[in-house]
């Protein structure tokens, strides 16, 4: 087992916890029925670093729904299943600077521009192993079981209402279908992506997944090895330019870090070879990132020197 990181094991996330909880700002977002009931008050942190063990604050064991932090990990279980060659082929790796369920798509191929707003997301997810949506939707569960180290549940009331109120990733399903990209029925495309957004997490258990990609795949708790190292590097290459909506330029000049938020709250960070972090805190702002996530994850950065350029 690798050594502990010092500086991780004597930092005080008890003082971070309160000097942040009481920052006002934002938004919960009111998408659907469940994030819409969720307590702004809220807001838990964890890190997990080389010894894997789990340092946490505040409400770090409030589950909440995935939601577009599952993106980056069902793009790494494509690749897992489909390789590299074929996934590239399919979704692009640019940032859009627009909304993350912006009606965009690359202009000489039709692609979707990257696999971190919603048109990537729901083709890779229509990716993963699987002869049926059942079979896909298990796939992505038991791999995010697998990164987290942990059985993982879907929240089947959060999936329904995001199959129900999901008219506009429908309208990004057709459009890929018509282009040829999309291969199976759109409906089963959104099914499976929808459960993938619905799998419910913590701030400790994202704290894991995260460490799981700053370990090159190797779950530092199970130390089972999740991901291979070459998944890895390019889920993180795409999480650094395109993970934070369109305010991911801002996010790597200021924390400089891998990361991938989700409109429920949650925010999971990576350093690579250093931890893993993961916030839930539902107000947002307005690229509808976690206000005080954001703002965890920058301190995170400069306290511990985590910066990948600094």
């Amino acid at each position: 087992m690798p050594k502990a990181d010092d500086a991780l094991r004597d930092y005080d996330l008890d003082a971070l916890d309160r000097e942040l909880r009481t920052t006002d700002g934002g938004d919960v977002d009111d998408s659907i029925p469940q994030l819409a009931a969720a307590d702004p008050s809220l807001f838990g942190i964890a890190t997990v670093g080389a010894d894997g063990d789990i340092r946490a604050a505040g409400d770090s064991r409030v589950a909440f729904s995935l939601q577009s932090a599952a993106k980056p990990f069902v793009y790494a279980l494509a690749l897992m299943d489909r390789g590299e060659d074929f996934i590239l082929e399919a979704v692009g790796t640019e940032p859009t600077g627009q909304a993350f369920d912006a009606i965009v798509f690359e202009a000489e191929t039709g692609r979707p521009p990257n696999p971190m707003v919603n048109a990537g997301a729901l083709l890779t997810a229509s990716l993963v192993n699987g002869s049926s949506p059942e079979d896909r939707t298990e796939r992505i569960l038991s791999g995010l079981s697998k990164i987290a180290g942990r059985d993982l549940e879907i929240d089947q009331d959060v999936a329904g209402s995001e199959r129900l109120l999901g008219d506009r990733n429908r309208a990004l399903g057709y459009l890929m279908r018509s282009a040829g990209h999309l291969d199976v029925e759109v409906d089963d495309a959104i099914a499976v992506y929808a459960r993938a957004c619905s799998v419910l997490v913590d701030a400790e258990t994202l704290a894991i997944m995260g460490a799981t990609l700053a370990f090159g795949g190797r779950n530092p708790i199970t130390g089972e090895q999740a991901l291979s190292r070459e998944v890895v590097t390019e889920t993180l290459s795409v999480m650094a330019t395109c993970g934070m909506y369109d305010g991911s330029g801002r996010w790597l000049r200021r924390a400089g870090l891998p990361a991938k938020s989700g409109v429920s709250g949650g925010l999971v960070a990576t350093a690579p070879g250093r931890l893993g972090v993961g916030v839930y805190s539902p107000p947002l702002d307005e690229e509808g990132n976690s206000v005080r996530g954001v703002l965890a994850c920058e301190r995170l950065s400069d306290d511990l020197g985590l910066h990948l350029f600094g």
